[in-house]
C-alpha cells in the first residue's frame, strides 16, 4: 500500500526484437565467443615466426574449464592450457595469454630473461585480479604467540609464524589449526 509503480513505457518493454540486446547486457561470454582452438594454433604459428624465429616446438593447446589462472604451460606434456573461466571475464586477453605461455616454453620461470622477452613482444607478465578467480581459504592457522592468522587453501604440515621465527621453521612458533570451514574433512 502507498507504493506507486511507474508503468513501463512501450519502448522499454521487453519484446522479441530486443531480447538479444538484453541478453548481451547480462550474459557472460560463451566459449564460442573465445577464439577457436584452430585460431589459437594459427596464432601460435604466427607468433612463433614473428617473435621466436620459428624455433619453438609444436605444443598441444587446450581450454581448461577448471583453471582459475589465465593460462599455464606444462613442459612434460608440451601443452598450453588457456583458462576458460578467466577469459570469460577478460576475453580480450586470450592472445596475450598465449604469448605469455609461449615465453614459458623457453623460460619456465618469470626470471629476467622471461621479462625481457615479454617486454619485447608486448606480452604481460602478470594476469588481472578478480574476486571470482580466488579460491576461498579452507584452513585458518594461528600463531600461538602473536596470534597472527594465516588463511590457507591447502593444509600446512610444518610451518611456523613468519613474524616470530626469524630463520626457517621454529617449533616454538608452530602454527596451530584454528578453524576448518564446514565441509572440509581429513587432516
Amino acid at each position: 500500500m502507498g507504493e506507486s509503480r511507474q508503468k513501463a513505457s512501450p519502448s522499454r518493454r521487453p519484446s522479441p526484437a530486443n531480447y538479444d540486446f538484453l541478453d548481451s547486457l547480462t550474459a557472460q561470454p560463451r566459449l564460442s565467443d573465445l577464439p577457436s582452438l584452430d585460431d589459437l594454433y594459427g596464432m601460435y604459428a604466427i607468433y612463433n615466426q614473428q617473435y621466436f624465429e620459428g624455433k619453438l616446438p609444436g605444443v598441444k593447446i587446450s581450454y581448461s574449464k577448471r583453471m582459475l589462472a589465465a593460462g599455464a604451460y606444462y613442459p612434460t606434456r608440451k601443452e598450453i592450457k588457456i583458462s576458460e573461466h578467466y577469459h570469460r571475464l577478460f576475453p580480450d586477453e586470450v592472445y596475450d595469454t598465449l604469448k605469455h605461455e609461449m615465453i614459458h616454453v623457453v623460460h619456465f620461470t618469470h626470471n629476467a630473461a622471461f621479462k625481457t622477452i615479454a617486454r619485447r613482444i608486448g606480452a604481460s607478465i602478470r594476469a588481472n585480479e578478480h574476486p571470482s578467480l580466488r579460491r576461498p581459504p579452507r584452513f585458518i592457522y594461528l600463531c600461538p604467540i602473536c596470534f597472527t592468522e594465516y588463511p590457507r587453501v591447502r593444509r600446512l604440515r610444518m610451518a611456523s609464524c613468519g613474524r616470530c621465527s626469524r630463520k626457517g621453521f621454529d617449533e616454538r612458533f608452530k602454527l596451530v589449526l584454528k578453524r576448518r570451514p564446514k565441509g572440509v574433512t581429513g587432516q
